[in-house]
């Protein structure tokens, strides 16, 4: 079964970064939502601070003093989720927004400033918390917030560095991470405001806690944002990304390559560019970090470095990160297995990878990973057995796993996934569809396809407009064929369905006893009524019905070739004939119009030797034209066994939609036929 994915089908999904400055919150603190007293209450106090911020605009110290306690007090209270609409609700948002800006003062005013930086890091810091709840986000922005925190971004340039610098522009990245959290208009916006040039001088800022709050952002910005990721990169951010993998501080380390990896997401050139800026070495090296998280982020980054239009699969390999990888799959944390098992498929796609996984050690933990509850943990460990299957070294271990799971598939598990079958999701119903069609036995599949319409959901497959579920369908059905023929074989040549009497060859167009002669391309062919009427349903309604060739010494045969004609007696005196390719046709034609079934199968057996890519769309209209059952059911194994390569060929859809009810017709009836071993037993 062909399962090449494409860019990042398949690819775990890669979140946005939302800070809640945790460090902030009291994780352990009681959250309840204020009713009654003790809303009236709350909201009279938000509407306090409000009335301070606003009459509090000045550099006077006691206004600056006033407005720094209010900013204080509305983000104390915003750490409690449960009262932010609360705080929304009392007008908190315009009068934080107005302060993410100095008050004014005169241009010669060089004099020290009360407070100077601390009411910005505070209306930011409470801003920020406020934009947790992904419905005020749009609100903050529309007061104007934006321009001012990236204004906050540049502080630096016009003041000397101090911890009230440093904390404002760390709050200030944090707001714009917690407003573009999962929203791409904001994102957007952050970008036209100039926000991402800022972001990226910051990640070479002294302080690591600002290079870390930049990341973040930056990460979330360049989340499912392709101009944002472009002007990250066109901004020269990739050389510091790389140096920060190498930090000894995992929360640096974890950010950037958090930021790398969202940045190469469905993005291949820039996946290019970061190979090329030198990233491959140091994210193979945040494999062994001491920081899960790290390593999570490294193993995803991997898997998608190695996708199938990746040259560096190989690369990948010799630079040391199978080893790590594998002992990933050792961990307690569900999520680190995930995703080594992600990477370890994609790298066990290529030939010269797949014996130094196994080597290394990592087949057993893969098939035990088979056995887990979490189904992306499942579905990565057996794309990754998929691909080491392609070894030799490998082919005996992983077919004896899927026998194990074949062995299963009975009895408790398998009233359990027919129950899923009939009332789970519709996507669901057909991955247990597909799992079936591999992993049942021959002596169940009647009552899965048959009675619990497992057959329709593989059908529904095939009529879907996704490609790879037309393949997945289509592999599912010819291996279910291949089961159904095990348990049902259809001979190539049944019996006769009238009992037969061969005169013998040596009475074929031969005078002696004749009592009838064909007349074919104006030659004379001397027959027996008695061997023609044992024959066929044909030749007995010609002499024994109303005919006029009933009494006819001589009968005219015509549209059929001598050789044909001749073939075809030689079939009805002896039971046999050699069928050549180049007669087959024109013979099916012949014994389809004398319902010589017996030289039809032959004829049919004979023409689908010769069935190819170029020609099975015309054999099976061939089939249809002349009733050939045997070949029509030939065409459709081959068109389900060769679906990937036809699906390339015009013509393709249509050809599928027409042979959906034979398909069904083919497997109901291959299906419900009794099981010869079981009526022996």
């Amino acid at each position: 079964m062909e399962l090449q994915r494409s860019e990042d089908q398949g690819l775990p999904e890669r979140k946005g970064q939302k800070r809640k400055l945790e460090e902030e919150i009291q994780e352990d603190r009681e959250i309840s939502l204020p009713t009654g007293a003790a809303r009236r209450a709350l909201l009279a106090e938000v509407t306090a601070q409000v009335t301070a911020l606003e009459s509090a605009f000045t550099w006077r110290e006691s206004d600056r003093s006033a407005a720094k306690r209010a900013t204080h007090v509305l983000a104390e209270l915003a750490k409690n989720e449960e009262v932010v609409n609360v705080i929304v609700e009392g007008g908190a948002v315009p009068a934080l927004v107005k302060h993410l800006q100095a008050p004014p003062c005169e241009d010669r005013d060089r004099s020290p400033k009360p407070f100077e930086h601390e009411v910005e890091k505070g209306s930011a810091f409470a801003l920020g918390l406020l934009a947790v709840k992904p419905e005020h986000q749009q609100l903050i922005v529309d007061s104007g917030a934006l321009s001012h925190l990236v204004n906050l971004l540049r502080r630096y340039k016009d003041s000397s560095i101090s911890r009230a610098v440093i904390s404002v522009i760390r709050r200030a990245a944090d707001a714009l991470t917690n407003l573009a959290h999962e929203n791409s208009s904001i994102k957007t916006r952050v970008r036209m405001e100039g926000g991402i040039p800022p972001l990226v001088e910051l990640l070479e800022f002294t302080d690591t806690k600002v290079q870390r709050a930049a990341a973040g952002a930056l990460r979330t910005l360049a989340f499912k944002n392709d101009e944002n990721k472009n002007q990250i990169v066109e901004c020269n951010a990739l050389p510091t990304l790389i140096l920060m993998l190498r930090s000894e501080d995992a929360a640096i380390h974890y950010e950037a390559v958090g930021v790398i990896g969202n940045l190469v997401h469905s993005s291949p050139n820039i996946k290019r560019e970061v190979l090329a800026a030198g990233a491959l070495q140091p994210v193979i090296g945040l494999l062994n970090s001491c920081c899960s998280e790290s390593q999570r982020e490294a193993a995803l980054l991997l898997g998608q470095f190695a996708a199938t239009d990746s040259d560096c699969k190989v690369h990948i390999v010799q630079r040391g990160a199978v080893r790590p990888l594998i002992e990933m799959l050792h961990s307690p944390d569900v999520q680190l297995k995930e995703m080594s098992t992600f990477a370890l498929g994609r790298l066990a796609q290529d030939t010269h990878n797949q014996a130094g996984i196994a080597h290394s050690g990592g087949l057993v933990p893969l098939l035990k990973l088979l056995d887990s509850k979490n189904g992306s943990l499942q579905h990565n460990a057996a794309f990754a057995l998929y691909g080491l299957a392609d070894n030799e070294a490998t082919k005996d271990c992983v077919a004896k796993t899927l026998k194990r799971l074949e062995e299963k598939i009975h009895g408790r598990v398998l009233n359990h996934l027919l129950y899923l079958m009939r009332i789970a999701e519709k996507p669901v119903q057909r991955r247990v569809a597909l799992a079936l069609a591999y992993l049942c036995s021959p002596d169940d599949q009647r009552t899965i396809f048959i009675d619990n319409n497992g057959l329709e959901l593989l059908l529904g497959l095939l009529g879907s407009t996704s490609t790879k579920q037309q393949l997945d369908g289509a592999v599912a059905l010819y291996k279910l064929s291949n089961k159904a023929m095990t348990l049902s074989p259809m001979d190539a040549a049944p019996p006769s369905p009238t009992p037969q009497v061969y005169l013998g060859e040596q009475y074929v167009n031969n005078a002696t006893l004749s009592d009838v002669t064909f007349l074919v391309e104006g030659r004379r062919f001397y027959a027996h009524r008695i061997c023609l009427l044992a024959s066929s349903d044909a030749f007995r309604a010609m002499f024994d019905g109303g005919y006029r060739e009933k009494d006819a010494r001589d009968i005219e045969i015509p549209n059929i070739k001598w050789e044909v004609f001749e073939l075809m007696m030689r079939f009805i005196y002896t039971g046999s004939v050699d069928v050549t390719l180049d007669i087959a046709q024109d013979l099916l034609r012949a014994a389809d119009q004398y319902l010589l079934e017996g030289l039809k199968r032959l004829c049919e057996y004979t023409i689908a030797q010769d069935i190819s890519l170029e020609n099975v769309s015309s054999m099976y209209e061939l089939s249809e034209a002349f009733h050939a059952i045997s070949l029509r059911h030939t065409c459709i194994l081959f068109i389900l066994e060769h679906f990937d390569k036809l699906s390339a060929r015009p013509g393709h859809l249509h050809l599928i939609q027409r042979i959906v009810p034979e398909i069904r017709n083919y497997f109901a009836k291959a299906l419900t036929k009794p099981n010869p071993h079981k009526l022996r037993l």
